[in-house]
């Protein structure tokens, strides 16, 4: 029965491309959340999100896990290092090194770490050539896991969100139905009774022919990778200018959720 959940991590965690009826995210945590509190009375469980889009292991742990010690929560999520990873040159088993480090202390400040692993991204262009890179990273969070006896939510053998449904336009972020599903895991990572099962399959969809691929291609690169690449050129990083939304009410967000539904 966990009475207290703080939620870590980058854009994944803040829950890019999953926005309320305000425009302000809402994504897989805040969901994991109510489903969290609503196993306890009305008003007993506290949830904090510290996550912050764009940032890198290292300024989550400076920035986000002291605070978390300082909450002592029965419960914490971090999801990290996937910025680092995909960034050119960097070493999956260096990254993972610092990860394991902060694992350590943070498990020795709160009651248990969820930890999860980067998604298959076979299907993501750009990011589908760093695959590679991802699988290394997730064998040494999967072996972490083992070592501080953390439960692993892993989102590499979620098969259901390598649907293009559940993905932002951006491709580089789940869709509220994407968020929803990792939400639902985490739930059963937990042993939580969830009230829809995420591997459910998706409904079909009428075939694409080639010349709607390539125009939603050419969509994608220009209103998305195009900034993205500058955004990496000039230094700058999507989260410079956005403060963590902090503690959070469950029964706010079921409302919010509910609202556009």
């Amino acid at each position: 029965m966990i009475g207290s959940y703080v939620a870590v991590g980058d854009s994944f965690t803040e829950g890019v491309g999953d926005p309320g009826p305000d425009g302000a995210m809402v994504g897989w945590a805040d969901r994991f959340a109510v489903l969290l509190a609503d196993r306890r009375p009305e008003g007993d469980f506290e949830y904090t999100n510290l996550a912050v889009r764009g940032k890198l292991l290292d300024q989550i742990v400076a920035d986000q896990l002291t605070r978390a010690k300082e909450i002592g929560p029965d419960l914490v999520s971090f999801c990290a290092g996937g910025n680092d990873i995909i960034r050119p040159g960097t070493d999956p088993d260096e990254v993972a090194e610092r990860f394991e480090r902060a694992v350590a202390d943070l498990t020795s400040a709160v009651g248990s770490v969820l930890v999860t692993t980067g998604f298959d991204t076979r299907g993501v262009p750009v990011l589908k050539h760093l695959r590679g890179k991802i699988a290394t990273y997730n064998g040494h969070v999967r072996a972490i896991a083992d070592r501080y006896g953390c439960p692993v939510l892993d989102l590499w053998s979620l098969k259901t969100v390598q649907d293009r449904r559940a993905w932002d336009g951006d491709r580089l972020h789940l869709s509220p139905e994407g968020h929803t599903r990792v939400a639902l895991r985490a739930g059963q990572v937990l042993g939580i009774e969830v009230p829809a099962d995420p591997d459910q399959p998706w409904p079909p969809l009428p075939p694409r022919g080639t010349l709607d691929i390539r125009r939603d291609d050419v969509h994608w690169a220009r209103e998305y990778l195009v900034p993205w690449i500058g955004r990496r050129l000039r230094g700058e990083s999507s989260g410079d200018h956005v403060e963590a939304k902090g503690a959070l009410s469950p029964y706010d967000i079921k409302m919010r959720i509910e609202s556009v539904a």
